[in-house]
């Protein structure tokens, strides 16, 4: 340092010094702090600096330094008290605890030494006048430290008995301390109503409700409520990431991902964290992380994955199986040195235990997506238990061809797959020459057709040739109607591949055929319907192919006719193919499956017509069509269509009914990505309902579901936006937080839109400012308006300006502030919004003080000059009508308002009289302008009114008129006559005026 600081600077550079992270660059400066306080030969200095050493070490990575400084403090203790002022003295024997439970975390310290200091804290405490609580409490951490269980409930029953003082911990690090023995003695719901204070936010501390968050996880995993477990795990990771002192909560975050499924969360931890797995300064809380990193990494190896790498010790590169090796041996080696320190065995079983423990729950989403930093796939863990025909060894021939026969004859959307289980078999047993041993089933030509057929079916716009195939074995086993029907499915595919011409000039011959084949009765009307469905489809592709390409109504093409003549030609087909299936429905689930789609198909053309009711009826129809033919699967696309089409109308609870059956009906079925498009469509439903909490489940179920399709940045980002919004609304700002920042990174505006990562940004804003990280909040509500300013419409542009503004000045960034408050101004002078334009000038002029200082003339000249012009454009402003009149006048007498107090607060501390009552009498004519600007706003503005003069009549006072400030303050007992008891404003205001009467007229 260039040169000494007195003893105030000092005071003020430590207490600087503390408000910084946690960690090394901390330390280091308390102990340049010790070495200035040192220089100035003041006893107290160096009192306080030893103390500000001492707490620092303590929270931090490097507790086993805080040993020196206490000592050295004792020593001075002893030597002379005197030189220790009253906080001081308190600091002294208030840490006595932290070297308590520090000698506890460091192996290398006896037992006999830290039961010496038990005794010699006692009898300080006494000798102080101070109850035994926190000596029993430090009594119950020692016995329980060593397995001494019936001295741990004693000391633990006399620490409840002893009556709290001065030197107890603080309610919330108690309540900690208890719930997790009551955890530990197996009583977690015992524990979590302990914990319950804490949780709600009713005793809090620096480091609550931080580590009772963490202690929670497994607790609330062991008992079911999994919703919480995962709250918890969101708010609780948030608060100790920053905190370098919290490895052992940290820690249990890890483990609680290792036990839920999150491996790659688990290893994005690990990852954030490599100098948790050698910093020695604090040993215990190391164990549990090597500990519970051993734990991770053996999962990952019993899941298949030991040679992936992962995160480690920095210096080499390590394998799932090596660092698991590795964090077993240094986590029993650290437990076995706390076992030897003990004489017992009771660190090692613990540690044994927590490496050896088992997953809880198999899936627990989180809605956050973990960054991988090692190549583990999103979803580590085995999918479900595979279907009887695709298993591995198990069924053979005979018996996967006839489910795969009863699951095409149900119409089951499993056939595929079943279909798919034959042909496998069928090749293996071909290969090993071994089809003789399979059962001794030869496929029929009818077997061999429905295998092409169906794995057509599962390759879409790439199977047209497998389906000509599939016609050609049809025709060989004597089915002409099947054949053209599977001419038909190839026809619609390759209008799913974009070649709609090509599909219907191909489906017009299998249609003509089916039909001259049906009339001689040379076929069904399974096999016609299903022709006449793929010509239905194919016609309405071309009608929303054309919608697209020219908007609605467009159309045109061979066979599908011009202009308008496309939603005609499907609607004609749909009605033929109605007509034919239609008196068959309850005779045959393929003619019911038909004859629904006919109905869906011309509800599809009603809403392309914009006749949106009677499209929600016919798609209704269809949907409950295929339920009652035993079909839900095939309602679930039809289902989706309609919460649509509901949400459009304006009909919620049909909006809900229908995407609940969606997902009802298509959940067991559907591909993961599928899944997540169906909880999502639920999610947004709900939410646009105000239903918030089961709106956020079905976003939390989306972005998992999205994560185990592959669409992690396309849907799954989407899923997380919705989610963190859903969260925000219940004001979960922790959570919310969480899972926005994990959205935010995957949201593209050319995949999800500028206005979904505005929204992301806006949400993340408010929730960092109710969190109060407020200068957090305002990069992302800058950088959103930095997008919103390329809108046509400005005035999400300047309201993320003017949030930005108040943050920055939360932020203690005035300057910023005042350029972002500039910027917002200006946008809101453009949309003509008088009351934005005022706001952001008021805050101009509070900032323009704050920054020159109170009293000081440049600063109070800028700000009267913003306050002036606040003034001019709320008088200036032009009513639209009686309403905007009186929002103005009511922000013309808050800008007097402000006005006054602004300049009543700006006096020079060394102001002579002249001067002091020349800025009173200005800030009394503002706030006067004020009570009689909230005066014709009656009883909507009696609150106001009355603050206004209050501050009037004191000022009055100040100026030596105490009959008009008495007058004041009757004036405020007169509006408040019956002033109703239960109003804190109304008795807040009557005190009040009462004091200023007794001020200015005596008792």
């Amino acid at each position: 340092m260039s040169h000494a600081m007195d003893f105030e600077t000092l005071r003020r550079a430590m207490q600087e010094n503390y408000e910084r992270p946690e960690g090394p660059a901390r330390n280091a400066r308390a102990e340049e702090l010790l070495a200035e306080a040192e220089r100035l030969n003041i006893p107290l200095a160096v009192i306080e600096a030893l103390g500000h050493q001492l707490k620092v070490y303590n929270y931090s990575s490097e507790k086993d330094r805080m040993f020196v400084p206490f000592a050295r403090l004792l020593r001075m203790w002893d030597e002379r008290p005197g030189d220790f002022d009253a906080y001081e003295a308190h600091s002294l024997h208030w840490v006595f605890k932290w070297v308590s439970a520090g000698m506890l975390g460091q192996p290398h310290i006896p037992l006999a030494s830290i039961e010496k200091w038990l005794g010699e804290m006692e009898h300080r405490y006494r000798l102080a006048g101070h109850t035994e609580r926190a000596v029993r409490s430090a009594e119950f951490s020692v016995a329980r430290e060593v397995g001494d269980l019936a001295r741990a409930e004693r000391a633990y029953a006399a620490w409840l008995a002893a009556d709290r003082d001065r030197m107890a911990d603080c309610h919330a690090c108690e309540l900690h301390e208890q719930g997790s023995w009551r955890a530990e003695r197996g009583a977690d719901a015992e524990a979590l109503e302990l914990w319950r204070p804490v949780l709600e936010g009713e005793h809090t501390c620096a480091h609550e409700p931080h580590a009772v968050l963490a202690s929670s996880l497994l607790p609330l995993l062991r008992l079911g409520r999994t919703d919480e477990a995962r709250a918890h795990h969101l708010r609780g990771l948030r608060l100790v990431r920053p905190m370098e002192s919290m490895r052992g909560a940290y820690a249990d975050h890890v483990e609680f991902c290792a036990l839920t499924g999150n491996e790659a969360r688990a290893l994005e931890l690990l990852a954030e964290r490599p100098a948790y797995f050698t910093d020695g300064g604090e040993p215990r809380s190391r164990m549990d992380f090597l500990a519970v990193a051993a734990l991770l990494a053996d999962r990952l190896t019993a899941l298949g994955l030991g040679g992936r790498t992962v995160p480690g010790p920095a210096g080499r590169t390590w394998t799932a199986t090596e660092l698991a090796a590795h964090a077993r041996v240094e986590a029993l080696s650290l437990a076995g040195r706390f076992d030897e320190r003990n004489g017992t065995d009771r660190v090692s079983g613990r540690i044994r235990s927590r490496m050896d423990r088992r997953p809880l729950v198999e899936r627990l989403p989180l809605g956050v997506r973990a960054t991988h930093t090692a190549p583990v796939p999103a979803a580590v863990r085995p999918g479900p238990a595979p279907s009887p025909a695709s298993a591995g060894p198990g069924p053979e021939l005979p018996e996967l061809l006839a489910e795969a026969r009863r699951l095409s004859e149900a119409l089951h959307p499993e056939s595929v797959a079943a279909w798919a289980a034959v042909a496998e078999a069928l090749a293996t047993a071909e290969d090993t020459g071994a089809a003789g041993a399979a059962g001794g089933t030869e496929l029929t030509a009818r077997d061999r057709a429905e295998m092409a057929d169906h794995e057509a079916m599962g390759l879409g716009p790439e199977g047209v040739e497998l389906f000509a195939r599939a016609a050609e074995l049809y025709e060989e086993a004597g089915d002409p109607g099947e054949a053209l029907a599977a001419r038909a499915r190839g026809a619609y595919v390759r209008a799913l591949g974009g070649r709609s011409d090509e599909a219907l000039a191909a489906v017009e011959e299998p249609y003509e055929r089916v039909l001259a084949l049906f009339a001689e009765g040379a076929t069904g009307v399974r096999q016609a319907a299903s022709v006449l469905v793929g010509r239905a489809r194919i016609l309405l592709h071309r009608v929303h192919e054309a919608a697209e390409t020219n908007g609605a109504g467009g159309g045109g093409g061979a066979g599908g006719g011009g202009g308008d003549s496309a939603p005609a030609a499907a609607e004609a087909a749909a009605r033929e193919l109605l007509a034919l299936a239609g008196p068959e429905v309850g005779n045959d689930p393929m003619a019911a499956a038909r004859a629904a789609e006919a109905q869906a198909v011309l509800g599809e053309l009603a809403a392309h017509a914009g006749e949106l009711e009677e499209a929600a009826g016919l798609l209704t129809r269809a949907s409950e069509a295929f339920v009652a033919a035993g079909l839900p699967w095939f309602a679930v696309e039809y289902e989706a269509r309609l919460t649509g089409l509901a949400r459009r109308l304006g009909d919620a609870g049909m909006a809900e009914r229908a995407a609940r059956a969606a997902l009802e009906h298509g959940a067991p079925f559907v591909p993961a990505a599928g899944r997540a498009q169906l909880h999502l469509q639920l999610a947004e439903v709900l939410g646009a309902t105000g239903r918030f909490g089961p709106a956020a489940d079905h976003a939390l179920e989306a972005s998992h579901w999205a994560d185990e399709g592959g669409e992690a940045a396309t849907l799954g980002a989407w899923a997380r936006h919705q989610l963190g919004g859903f969260l925000l609304h219940q004001e979960r700002w922790a959570e919310a937080a969480e899972v926005l920042e994990s959205a935010l990174p995957e949201l593209d505006a050319r995949t999800h839109g500028d206005g979904a990562v505005v929204q992301t940004r806006w949400w993340l804003g408010d929730c960092l400012s109710e969190l109060g990280e407020h200068r957090a909040a305002a990069e992302h509500w800058l950088r959103a308006a930095d997008l919103a300013r390329r809108w046509p419409e400005q005035h999400d542009h300047a309201t993320l300006a003017h949030l930005a503004a108040e943050a920055l000045g939360l932020a203690g960034l005035p300057r910023e502030a005042g350029q972002a408050y500039e910027r917002a101004g200006d946008l809101w002078r453009g949309l003509g919004n008088v009351h934005g334009l005022v706001r952001s000038l008021r805050a101009r002029a509070w900032l323009a003080v704050r920054v020159d200082g109170p009293g000081e003339p440049e600063g109070l000249a800028v700000a009267r000059e913003l306050m002036g012009r606040a003034v001019l454009a709320c008088e200036a402003a032009v009513p639209e009508d009686e309403a905007a009149r009186t929002l103005l006048v009511s922000e013309l007498a808050h800008t007097h308002r402000q006005f006054g107090d602004l300049i009543a607060r700006s006096v020079p501390e060394d102001a002579d009289d002249d001067t002091i009552r020349g800025l009173f009498e200005e800030a009394l004519g503002h706030l006067a302008a004020a009570v009689s600007g909230f005066l014709p706003l009656g009883e909507d503005a009696l609150h106001e009114r009355t603050g206004a003069q209050l501050a009037a009549g004191w000022l009055e006072a100040d100026l030596e008129h105490p009959r008009w400030a008495a007058g004041r303050a009757r004036a405020v007992l007169d509006a408040y006559a019956d002033p109703g008891a239960d109003d804190e404003v109304v008795v807040a205001r009557v005190a009040e005026a009462e004091r200023l009467l007794r001020a200015v007229e005596g008792d």
